[in-house]
């Protein structure tokens, strides 16, 4: 089991062989209402008209947001480090806007 400690009386985080293995997702639907947002992470098949939802995460929005900026600081460090990530047909969405969402999926809403 991997552990990762903080000082005195901080939060401890264990990370369980299960779960380091991870959940390979290539699709992510997200919906909300005024008290949460749902992320839906989908495994989307080639030739499967079929596909289920492989995790679910419910968060406030105020934990969204936060993890709005974290994505947002190491996808800068990823490219910094490993050059631009290039994703074809999508427009780059203005600072502070909105793109249309990936996949040709519709914006869901609670």
């Amino acid at each position: 089991m991997e552990n990762q400690e903080q000082n005195d009386g901080q939060l401890k985080i264990e990370l369980t062989p299960e779960v380091a293995e991870g959940i390979y997702a290539n699709l992510a639907i997200i919906t909300h209402s005024s008290a949460e947002v749902v992320m839906d992470f989908i495994r989307v098949l080639p030739g499967v008209p079929k596909a289920n939802v492989k995790s679910r995460i419910i968060l406030a929005p105020e934990h969204a947001k936060r993890l709005l900026f974290a994505l947002q600081d190491n996808i800068q460090k990823y490219e910094k480090a490993f050059g631009p990530i290039n994703l074809p047909g999508a427009a780059e969405a203005p600072q502070g806007g909105r793109t249309a969402t990936p996949f040709g999926v519709p914006e869901g809403n609670a």
